[in-house]
């Protein structure tokens, strides 16, 4: 069993502290050139590791060591560690110290750090998420049955979708926006948006929903936990809706390295189930 306290540690002021960790890594390597060197591994979800990607998930994990010597028993998540054992599996910490690293690299607005904290084995089990983009600047963050907020702000549950003149949704997210990929559903995109924007990170798109920004988004291939976590419960807590398409329980995608299912959000029901045919197809 886990340790008491292990879901009390104040997890936002952890994240708070890496994100300004990794502020400080980005400040470091400010140029493409540098953001780009690599290290000549690949990470456990298969991706070639970047110096920034490395120097990142250090910082993090120096923060999860002060916990575990704390007292605090958990697993830990990464995309490039894999799982690494603190003394206990119940409660897990998912992490992604850059989401959007190819935007991170080029010097494109939204890349984000995302860390998600779970007493359970799936998506369903997330009882705390955060994200940070570093492109404006936001604060992302939710605890499950508490809401979610943006820059300490709560987000209004009640946001709906917006639509234009022929039923289409203004605006929808797509991310895995490889052009392939792309052109393998362009033929029906046309029916349920007016307008696409692809950000290039799952987390930050995820907010924008979240914030109805946007008004849905989907994942035209298999979704890694360390990009979704967070970003899913951020979602949920604003009031709109998640589905991993490729389970029968719409939060049943495991909290691990392997990339399980495409993903799809949106600010309804109805939305959501529409969408869900996509990445299905």
């Amino acid at each position: 069993m886990t340790r008491p306290g292990a879901l009390e540690v104040d997890w936002l002021a952890l994240c708070r502290r890496a994100t300004c960790a990794l502020r400080e890594v980005l400040a470091g390597s400010p140029s493409t050139r540098e953001r780009a060197e690599e290290t000549g591994e690949r990470g456990e979800g298969g991706d070639r590791t970047l110096v920034i990607d490395r120097a990142a998930e250090d910082a993090v994990f120096a923060l999860l060591d002060e916990q575990h010597a704390a007292g605090h028993r958990f697993c830990a998540i990464s995309e490039e560690r894999g799982v690494v054992d603190y003394g206990s599996p119940d409660v897990r910490v998912v992490v992604d110290p850059i989401d959007g690293s190819l935007n991170a690299k080029r010097g494109l607005p939204h890349h984000a750090i995302s860390i998600a904290v779970a007493d359970g084995p799936t998506m369903a089990d997330v009882a705390f998420g955060y994200v940070y983009d570093y492109g404006p600047g936001e604060e992302w963050a939710a605890r499950r049955g508490e809401g979610a907020t943006l820059d300490g702000r709560r987000l209004d549950p009640a946001a709906g979708e917006r639509r234009d003149a022929s039923g289409r949704l203004e605006v929808l997210g797509l991310e895995s926006a490889d052009p392939r990929w792309v052109a393998e559903v362009a033929a029906v995109l046309p029916d349920h948006a007016a307008r696409v924007r692809a950000l290039g990170s799952i987390a930050v798109t995820l907010c924008q929903v979240a914030a109805a920004r946007l008004d849905a988004m989907l994942t035209l291939r298999r979704t890694r936990a360390v990009d979704a976590a967070a970003g899913q419960l951020i979602v949920r807590e604003a009031g709109g809706e998640v589905a991993f398409v490729g389970f029968e329980e719409p939060l049943g995608a495991p909290l691990d390295v392997e990339p399980r299912s495409p993903m799809v959000a949106a600010r309804t029901a109805a939305t959501l189930a529409r969408l869900a045919e996509v990445p299905r197809a």
